[in-house]
């Protein structure tokens, strides 16, 4: 079973992008379950979304608080101490930033990729749309997905603007880059 948490905040489709990961793993036969936490429903306050996928059913039904992998949609969000208490060794960390690798260098020991969905989104002309920017990166990062699946997803589900959207989700993919450790296979950390 993978168990992944989204941390951003309300307006950068933190919910949206969890549900389209969600259906990628599902066109891909896995199982999703998808789920959300969140305070006040207003732009700028943090959201937390949660997906866990696994080759069988889950019969699971509890908070993670232990994540194999976090997608940071804003790295405001990061307190590097408390990400070695929550997440699961040898897990992945994938943040939104224009920071350089020394700025995370307290995680090593975690896969850290690092894109600039921000900068991608307003090159693309999609104002503050990251999320399908970061999935892509997530594809990258994790290799748990295929972009074939991922991109199904995104045409299904994204309301809008769906070839830009593609085009995100590659560009995520492409300028995703590996900071700090990157495990080897024989390190995986899912059965």
């Amino acid at each position: 079973m993978i168990e992944i948490s989204f941390m951003g905040r309300g307006g950068q489709g933190v919910v949206m992008a969890s549900q389209i990961m969600g259906m990628a793993f599902f066109k891909a036969d896995m199982y999703p379950q998808c789920y959300s936490l969140f305070g006040g429903e207003r732009r700028g306050a943090p959201v937390v979304s949660f997906l866990r996928v696994d080759k069988e059913k889950i019969l699971l039904k509890c908070d993670i608080k232990h994540p194999d992998e976090i997608v940071f949609f804003d790295s405001s969000l990061i307190d590097q101490d408390a990400i070695h208490t929550m997440m699961r060794a040898r897990g992945k960390i994938l943040i939104n930033t224009t920071q350089s690798d020394d700025q995370f260098a307290k995680l090593s020991g975690f896969s850290v990729g690092l894109v600039n969905a921000n900068g991608i989104a307003e090159e693309l002309g999609l104002n503050h749309v990251i999320n399908t920017i970061l999935l892509g990166a997530y594809c990258r990062l994790t290799e748990n997905l295929s972009l074939e699946h991922l991109i199904e997803a995104v045409e299904e589900m994204v309301p809008g603007r769906i070839e830009d959207n593609i085009k995100a989700v590659e560009k995520g993919y492409e300028n995703m880059k590996f900071a700090l450790h990157r495990p080897t296979s024989n390190e995986a950390i899912h059965s």
